[in-house]
């Protein structure tokens, strides 16, 4: 008789993500590489030039420096935080998995704000803590509503609360105010507040000195802000008590040396961010105004991502990927009538935009408005 694992692990459940399904590909005849992805949320442009530059110049034969020390000064110095209050990941998904290792538990309660990123709830249920959730309305365009977050925070005291700023996949933005009601209403509580995407964020503000409350975690990731999606890299905020403990779990060497000096020569170039917020905000509203006038209906979004009313996602979906262009089918959100679409280049994105109006306009596209 096979050896079973834990039964959290028996009953757990994967988290489907956007990117190419090699497998998928190969089965239609496509080639990944030349696929065009417009389902991941990340920068689409390359990565600052410096980065090329590395993979000549580090000895893969040394360990990694286990502490990532010159990433999170460089951290330190752009935050205004103490390197004590950083710590380096594998990207944001290792945060996640750290986070409910450190603090979360058998019988304990997490509240998620949904619609969301899915691995929040795997990340609890592997640790065998109960998750309860609170969605938002299609008629809000899924914005949290906050005295009823702040309601059920009293009322059923988790122990923690994850909330995604801007959220994933609503583009959703929750002010200062809004997050300081929630954190108000953590007692004993721990928030933890996933930013992976405030670099290309409208109206953002800065959310670090938070932290000086003692049960916040912030969470970001440099593979969205710096195109650096193959190389795994984030980073968590907190006090220094929280981090040590985070630390305690964290296996030695976990952001890889190529990874390391990649952050830092990113951090280095200053004016990178900015460049590209310009440009991908030039093409999230072109696709905006193009689509809109092709009649869809779209969820207003304060961030470079947004979510499309298409009737049935999956259809949508599987329709343009025969052209080689990838959406994202929200599912697995929860949004079955939706797909999420991130900027891409001005050419790539004028493409998707010529392949949905001609299969809309051919009937190839299974579209209910």
């Amino acid at each position: 008789m096979p050896l079973r694992p834990k039964p959290e692990i028996e009953k757990l459940e994967a988290c489907p993500h956007g990117g190419p399904n090699w497998a998928e590909l190969s089965a239609m005849g496509l080639i990944p590489e030349e696929v065009i992805d417009f389902s991941v949320s990340t920068n689409p442009f390359m990565p600052p030039p410096a980065v090329k530059e590395i993979f000549n110049t580090i000895d893969i034969d040394h360990y990694p420096d286990s502490e990532a020390t010159e990433l999170r000064q460089c951290l330190s110095e752009k935050l205004g935080v103490a390197s004590g209050n950083i710590l380096a990941g594998s990207g944001a998904m290792e945060l996640i998995r750290l986070i409910a290792l450190t603090y979360f538990g058998h019988g304990d309660s997490v509240l998620i704000l949904e619609p969301t990123f899915g691995e929040y709830k795997v990340a609890c249920r592997i640790m065998g803590s109960e998750v309860f959730e609170q969605w938002g309305k299609a008629e809000e365009n899924f914005a949290p509503r906050i005295e009823e977050t702040v309601g059920l925070i009293r009322q059923r005291r988790p122990k923690g609360v994850f909330i995604c700023n801007p959220g994933n996949p609503t583009g959703q933005y929750l002010s200062r105010k809004e997050v300081e009601a929630i954190l108000d209403a953590c007692v004993d509580c721990l928030l933890v507040l996933d930013e992976a995407y405030i670099a290309f964020t409208e109206g953002s503000w800065s959310s670090t000195d938070l932290v000086s409350r003692n049960n916040v975690i912030i969470m970001r990731s440099m593979t969205k802000d710096y195109a650096l999606a193959g190389l795994r890299l984030g980073y968590a905020i907190a006090n220094e008590e929280i981090i040590q403990n985070l630390s305690k779990v964290c296996p030695p060497w976990n952001v890889n040396v190529v990874a390391q000096k990649a952050g830092v020569i990113a951090l280095k170039d200053t004016e990178y961010l900015k460049r590209c917020e310009t440009k991908i905000r030039q093409v999230k509203y072109f696709m905006i105004d193009e689509l809109g006038r092709s009649g869809f209906k779209l969820v207003p979004s304060k961030t470079n991502f947004f979510l499309v009313k298409v009737g049935d996602g999956k259809s949508f979906r599987n329709a343009l990927l025969r052209y080689g262009i990838m959406v994202r089918d929200c599912a697995s959100f929860g949004l079955t009538e939706y797909v999420r679409i991130a900027p891409r280049t001005m050419p790539e994105c004028q493409k998707l935009i010529t392949t949905i109006k001609a299969l809309k306009r051919e009937g190839e596209l299974n579209v209910s408005i």
